[in-house]
């Protein structure tokens, strides 16, 4: 284990009203690194039917989000040039966001995710949605009622799974030949640069990098064709994998991945330790200015409710203390309470209503929009406090 971070709930483990006594379970989140192969995962793995089954988050709700897989679509069918003979299968397919691009283009598409409520939703929209996990009995169902995939995404999802060796495996059989497999993860280059934390959740058990997913792949007849940096949650890797010797070269992108990653020493566990103290310095300053400003009668709110909060919240110690109301602008999550701490989630009307003094950005990797949607709170002489990569007061 290189470092340990506070004990917290399930991320999205938001609770009605009439459960807001009731005190949830807390899990783990020890962060281990592997000395042979450099790969950085958690080892204690929450039962997936209780993480996923009753999701309340979708794509769809965040613009930024929708135009982010709208150009993910568009990079994938201008890079690969997919053919429409075969069908494009979303791995955590949530809303249908993607596929919805693959499908206006004249891709014929299938979701898989095991949140029920979302996939049925998502099959009324127009995208087909299988509700469960996808496994390598799924797969060889799929191929033989549809025939092979040309392009298979799993996007925030590659990170999430136990059994990544039988996904995998599921990937390998329901690709065509030609086929890529394309994923995006939260990158370890990023999560280390940015002291970005507060990805490490029971969602997340793996956390990236290029080095171990090429050895990985190596191992499961598949190889690593592209490594690419995106901007979507803070930094995150888009990774492109075929099956071994398939139809498109080696990117350069791979060797330059793998370079930068040497160089940072994320291949050492003692670089690591040192993010863990780089933590513990952001969580010093962030609580002075919360403790301050409530000592001088200032009331304070969060703005997002990610599953990333629970993380940051519990480990830097801000519950219902310092934070009176948690503003989200997703239908799903309000008249919620959060996980654990059970701070109450409205909608953002309660800006207006309610006139914080300061607003914490939760959601810090959307600062900039949130931002400029709310000019008008820091025109009355509201300040916005950003967390992440670094404490800023604005």
């Amino acid at each position: 284990m290189v470092f340990s971070l506070e004990p917290t709930p399930p991320a999205n483990a938001f609770v009605p009203a009439d459960q807001k006594g009731v005190e949830q379970e807390r899990f783990p989140l020890d962060v281990f690194f592997c000395e042979d192969c450099a790969h950085v995962q958690l080892l204690d793995v929450v039962d997936p039917r209780v993480l996923f089954e009753n999701y309340v988050y979708v794509s769809g709700t965040s613009p930024v989000f929708v135009k982010h897989f709208e150009d993910y679509a568009d990079d994938v069918m201008a890079r690969f040039s997919p053919s429409q003979d075969g069908i494009v299968v979303d791995i955590g397919s949530n809303d249908g966001t993607l596929l919805s691009f693959f499908k206006k283009a004249g891709h014929s598409v299938l979701g898989i995710d095991p949140a029920k409520d979302i996939a049925k939703r998502a099959t009324e929209a127009g995208i087909e949605t299988l509700t469960g996990f996808f496994t390598q009995d799924l797969a060889h169902t799929i191929r033989s009622d549809r025939g092979a995939a040309t392009v298979i995404t799993a996007n925030n999802v590659f990170a999430h799974i136990d059994d990544l060796t039988g996904v995998t495996k599921g990937v390998c059989d329901l690709l065509s030949p030609e086929g890529v497999f394309v994923f995006e993860v939260s990158y370890l280059v990023d999560v280390y640069e940015g002291t970005l934390f507060d990805m490490m959740y029971h969602e997340h058990l793996a956390y990236h990098s290029v080095k171990p997913l090429c050895r990985f792949f190596e191992a499961n007849g598949m190889e690593l064709i592209e490594a690419l940096r995106v901007s979507s949650h803070g930094g995150s890797l888009r990774g492109v994998a075929q099956l071994k010797g398939g139809a498109h070269p080696v990117g350069a992108s791979v060797g330059k991945a793998v370079a930068q990653e040497e160089e940072l020493g994320l291949d050492k566990a003692e670089t690591l330790r040192g993010l863990a103290r780089k933590i513990d310095g952001i969580k010093s300053e962030l609580g002075e200015i919360l403790r301050d400003l409530k000592a001088e009668g200032k009331s304070i709110a969060g703005f997002g409710a990610p599953a990333k909060a629970t993380t940051l919240m519990y480990h830097f110690g801000i519950g219902s203390d310092l934070i009176d109301f948690i503003v989200d602008d997703s239908p799903l999550k309000q008249g919620l309470f959060t996980p654990g701490m059970h701070i109450p989630v409205v909608g953002s009307a309660a800006i207006v209503d309610k006139k914080p003094d300061a607003l914490v950005i939760l959601a810090w990797n959307f600062a900039k929009p949130i931002m400029e949607k709310h000019e008008a709170f820091r025109r009355a002489g509201g300040q916005f406090i950003i967390p992440l990569p670094k404490v800023e007061i604005l």
